[in-house]
């Protein structure tokens, strides 16, 4: 459970803004929208193996 101290006399904007800063540091809505659609785990590779293919493409890239 999240808990924002509001200080006496303390703007309930400012408050808010605090709230919404620790509720997106838990991660909980980028969880959300992952779990949404599910991802083949051969999607997973694929993707995987297309970004070793991109690195290695800028490495040698770099190298030159």
């Amino acid at each position: 459970m999240i808990v924002v101290p509001v200080k006496e006399g303390e703007n309930i904007e400012r408050a808010l803004k605090k709230f919404k800063r620790k509720f997106e540091k838990t991660g909980v809505v980028k969880e959300l929208r992952r779990r949404q659609q599910f991802e083949k785990p051969s999607e997973k590779k694929r993707e995987k193996m297309m970004h070793a293919i991109y690195v290695q493409q800028l490495h040698a890239h770099d190298d030159k």
